[in-house]
Order: C-alpha cells, then sequence, then structure tokens
C-alpha cells in the first residue's frame, strides 16, 4: 500500500507517478485490462497503481515501461523535483479527468478562434453551473476507461 499523507490520502509522488502511468497508456489507447495482460497483473491493480492507491516497485515500473513501450525516465522525469519546483502542476494532473485528453485533442484541431473562445466559454459556464448547483462531480464521475457520451 502507498504511504499516506497526513490527510490519510495517498502521497503525491505516488500520485504523479501513477497519473503518468495512466497518461502514457491513454495516449496509446490502451485500457487498463491490456496493460494488466501485458505486465501479468490484474485490472484492479492497474486502477491502484494509477491513482496512487498502492506503490509502484521499481521492478513492476519496468514491466509497466516495456508494456508502455518506453523507458523508466520518460515517465519518472522531473518527479523527484516536483515538489519543490511545481513542475507537475495541478492543470497538468487534470489530464486525468475522464475525458479530458480527448477533450483537448478536438480543441486543438478546432483552428478557428472563434470556434474556440465558443468552446471555452461553454465549459465555463457549464463549470460555473455545477459548482452553482452544488455538485462536486463524484455522483457523476465517470470510469475514466469508458467513452465519454456524444452530447
Amino acid at each position: 500500500m502507498s504511504r499516506t499523507s497526513e490527510t490519510g490520502s495517498p502521497h503525491p509522488l505516488d500520485v504523479a507517478l501513477g497519473s503518468r502511468i495512466r497518461l502514457r497508456r491513454r495516449d496509446l489507447g490502451l485500457s487498463q485490462e491490456q496493460l494488466a495482460r501485458e505486465v501479468g497483473i490484474t485490472f484492479q491493480q492497474v486502477q491502484k497503481y494509477e491513482h496512487g492507491a498502492n506503490r509502484v516497485s521499481f521492478s513492476r515500473l519496468v514491466e509497466i515501461t516495456r508494456a508502455l513501450g518506453c523507458g523508466v525516465m520518460d515517465i519518472i522525469g522531473d518527479l523527484d523535483s516536483a515538489r519543490s519546483t511545481g513542475a507537475f502542476s495541478e492543470p497538468m494532473l487534470k489530464l486525468n479527468e475522464p475525458g479530458a485528453t480527448e477533450l483537448l485533442e478536438a480543441f486543438s484541431a478546432i483552428h478557428s478562434a472563434k470556434h474556440r473562445r465558443a468552446i471555452l466559454n461553454l465549459a465555463k459556464q457549464l463549470a460555473e453551473a455545477a459548482t452553482d448547483f452544488g455538485f462536486n462531480g463524484e455522483e457523476h464521475a465517470a470510469d475514466p476507461d469508458v467513452e465519454p457520451e456524444p452530447v
């Protein structure tokens, strides 16, 4: 199990490492089940690693990076300096939200500044409405491996 902070939540470095594993997996279009099968573990264990609930041993990290077609340093990068410099900031962690990478890909494909501004305004209005009505997202949280429903 992951060492927890004083609040009882997973250690920030374990969460950051898990986030990077998740981002690479999603970038390759792999499901948690596919990665798990490749590494020889259960998809539940992949979930725990990605959420920082369980620590990733070095040997397991090597197996995971091989399955993800990258090196350990590609995943670890500057995690050791992230706490002091903020290099792995909250905006980067938000890419782990369900649908975030797909939204970013779709947004970057829009070349019209007018259309981009309209999308941004819509997103801000929806976020404000969710706050106004007290939705914290938990009761509506989606499985990160399930495709978002078309609107």
